[in-house]
């Protein structure tokens, strides 16, 4: 019989807003039980360090340029981590899951940089931390993410969702994942498909006091620039690395909509964000061969309802959106749960990424661990 462990994952995502925590008991295989989830918001000078830092670096070579701006930044993250590690209150046998968060990712340079000192982490908490799960993967040819495939198939067989079926992760990126199989990990299919919030964010962010459009209301006041918006499709159809399965935020700008007025500028990028999720989403499912009817929304984006109008715009009759949460699962907790999985999975050197989901040549086991 399989241990069950306790794991707590900690998930800052690409919106770098704050850090979504999640305690599951699971023994890394087929059974998980949600315990506690909570959101904890990044202090001020943190959530405008990470979006100062973001920009500051468009290749590898900033990382080093800016190193004593990013050691700093680090060690506020790492303490900020270490205070929810302590509030969340888990037993000392338990596993951290410790993302990170991500300043810049490039596979074809194999990097993939996450802040967060996993050792001053362990020494803060005394708890066994288990950090870098991406590298494994990237330097097994994989792109080094996504990486919660596994934990889709793991949620999909366990609550009793039909299969095939498609997740979809609106967070700063949009990933799918394919689950068309119970049983046999290596059926599993994902990539990053393109933009999530990232391009709505980072105008809202620079054009207003807030840090995104809540429930899309922004984007319901403005007016479609559709000439604007005919170039970005035109430029996106046109981009290289086309086959591409993962992305940075940085892969994506919105010098585009420069100069229209503030609600415009989020129509069209809402509007652009949406026919480009729309499009590779049914491409991807159209791809697979596999008859899929079901979308499952997860992530943030997922609450933006002017996105999610506009995606279904763009999707064939046949497909049907619906929220994760309808099955009683939180989907705002879906990738701190997967990394509380991915941990337990990486102490038992089992595999958390695949051909068909990262691109790499073997399943890879990922992550390393801090136990003093």
């Amino acid at each position: 019989m399989q241990k069950n462990w306790l794991s707590l994952g900690l998930m800052s995502g690409t919106s770098g807003d704050g850090v979504d925590a999640s305690i599951i008991r699971t023994n890394g295989i087929d059974n998980y039980e949600p315990i506690k989830d909570k959101y904890f918001e990044y202090e001020t000078d943190i959530y405008e360090g990470i979006h100062s830092i973001k920009e500051k670096i468009d290749k590898i070579d900033h990382l080093e340029l800016h190193k004593e701006e990013i050691k700093n930044l680090e060690r506020k993250i790492t303490i900020f981590h270490a205070k929810i590690i302590e509030e969340m209150n888990i037993s000392d046998d338990a596993l951290v899951g410790f993302h990170g968060q991500t300043i810049y990712h490039n596979a074809k340079e194999k990097i993939s940089k996450q802040l967060g000192n996993a050792k001053l982490l362990n020494q803060l908490t005394k708890k066994k931390i288990v950090y870098n799960f991406r590298n494994n993967d990237i330097l097994n040819g994989g792109q080094g993410a996504p990486l919660t495939p596994v934990f889709h198939h793991l949620v999909s067989s366990q609550n009793k969702i039909k299969l095939p079926v498609c997740f979809l992760n609106i967070g700063g990126i949009s990933n799918i994942t394919i689950v068309s199989d119970k049983d046999n990990l290596s059926e599993l299919s994902s990539k990053d498909i393109g933009p999530g919030n990232c391009l709505i964010d980072t105008w809202v962010r620079k054009n207003s006091k807030k840090k995104f459009d809540k429930d899309g209301l922004i984007a319901s006041t403005g007016a479609r620039n559709e000439i604007i918006y005919e170039q970005a499709q035109e430029l996106y159809n046109n981009r290289k690395n086309k086959q591409k399965l993962s992305f940075d935020t940085n892969d994506f700008d919105i010098s585009f909509v420069r100069g229209l007025s503030f609600e415009d500028g989020v129509t069209t990028l809402t509007d652009f964000t949406a026919s480009v999720i729309g499009e590779e989403l049914s491409f991807s499912i159209k791809e697979s061969k596999k008859n899929i009817q079901e979308v499952l929304l997860c992530g943030g984006g997922r609450k933006n309802k002017t996105l999610l109008l506009k995606i279904k715009e763009n999707l064939p009759f046949n497909i049907n959106l619906k929220l994760i949460d309808d099955y009683k699962i939180d989907g705002d907790f879906i990738e701190s749960q997967a990394f509380a999985y991915l941990a337990v999975r990486s102490f038992n050197k089992l595999p958390i990424s695949f051909p068909n989901t990262t691109g790499c040549r073997s399943s890879s086991v990922g992550g390393e661990l801090i136990n003093n």
